[in-house]
């Protein structure tokens, strides 16, 4: 059975993989795994002039749930909390969204269903 070791290594190169799918339409990468209060923040991107909070979620197939499924009220309260914390940290002042993309299959062969605005800021 894999080890947490592993899971991590392929989180990550899942999170490379939305990462450069992301920027081949167009957004730019400015930082990933930030680590910030109460959370992470996968991808912090740029479209345009908006900042954008991408979480990557990855599921091999959707046997027990597609991972859209996984991006909870509480979680989405975690990913606005890091975010806060994140432009705070950075002075940053600017239009903002919260993305979700979902990755499912195995690499090579990986599909990402990308939700733009997936939820917002209360």
């Amino acid at each position: 059975m894999p080890g947490p070791t592993d899971a991590r290594a392929r989180g990550a190169r899942v999170e490379q993989a939305a990462a450069s799918w992301l920027q081949a339409r167009g957004l730019r990468l400015i930082a990933h795994n930030q680590h910030a209060k109460g959370g992470e923040l996968d991808l912090v991107m740029r479209d345009g002039d908006a900042l954008v909070f991408v979480e990557v979620k990855h599921r091999a197939n959707a046997r027990h749930g597609h991972p859209l499924e996984t991006v909870t009220p509480t979680k989405q309260r975690r990913l606005i909390k890091a975010a806060r914390f994140y432009l705070m940290r950075n002075n940053l002042s600017c239009p903002c969204r919260f993305d979700v993309i979902a990755v499912t299959g195995h690499a090579p062969d990986l599909e990402f269903l990308w939700v733009q605005a997936a939820f917002e800021a209360f």
